[in-house]
């Protein structure tokens, strides 16, 4: 068995977990089962699946935010931001303090360009769960790009607008300056957060940045 993006799921315990979730929402409906189930869809590639689940799940509790979650995140990796943003933002609106939500947003602000706002919604994940680490490492790395102390080296030179372009955020990369290359991106991004290739720069180093971090 294969999902929709053609990548195989036939991991035992993933396979007899979705196969659970399926028989115990068959025989009840009404079960909150639906959204463990969704997410697993979603994990294992099958997004239009887990949208339904959720969308039907949804109309019977419209009120339960993980699940809301689950659609977010389904909908964030079918490429609708927008949709997924409307999701998130339900979920503060009843829940203003949901961690998860704002990390969520943040992403999909990150990824419109919106630097401003991923700082905001990274703020309040970090409020909300003081040991969230990832969520305040990313904060930190956004708020490099705010007046501070010079420093030596590679960031005195980024303190110089002049070399704070899309040619040299790409020379940090090849030369494996994740931080500094985040940097140049952020800061392009400030300037225009419509600037394509600068979002495409920030998502290289921040999946190279991870990468480094796994490793």
């Amino acid at each position: 068995m294969t999902s929709e993006k053609g990548a195989p799921y036939d991991e035992p315990a993933t396979a007899l977990a979705i196969r659970r979730y399926e028989e115990r929402l068959a025989k009840d409906p009404a079960s909150l089962a639906f959204a463990p189930l969704a997410d697993l869809y979603r994990k294992v590639g099958r997004i239009s699946d887990a949208v339904a689940v959720c969308r039907e799940g949804l109309k019977r509790v419209p009120r339960y935010t993980t699940a809301r979650l689950v659609l977010a995140k389904t909908l964030m990796a079918a490429g609708e931001p927008g949709a997924a943003q409307a999701e998130l933002r339900a979920i503060i609106e009843q829940s203003p303090r949901d961690a998860p939500a704002h990390r969520a947003l943040a992403e999909v602000a990150r990824q419109r360009g919106d630097v401003d706002a991923a700082i905001h919604h990274l703020e309040a994940a970090v409020e909300s769960d003081p040991a969230d680490r990832d969520s305040r490492a990313m904060l930190r790395l956004f708020q490099t790009t705010r007046v501070g102390p010079l420093e030596p080296g590679i960031g005195r030179v980024l303190r110089d607008d002049v070399f704070v372009t899309l040619t040299f955020g790409v020379v940090c990369l090849d030369h494996g300056l994740v931080e500094e290359a985040a940097e140049i991106f952020t800061r392009l991004l400030r300037r225009d957060p419509l600037d394509q290739r600068a979002r495409d720069g920030l998502e290289h180093a921040l999946r190279a940045r991870s990468s480094r971090k796994r490793g």
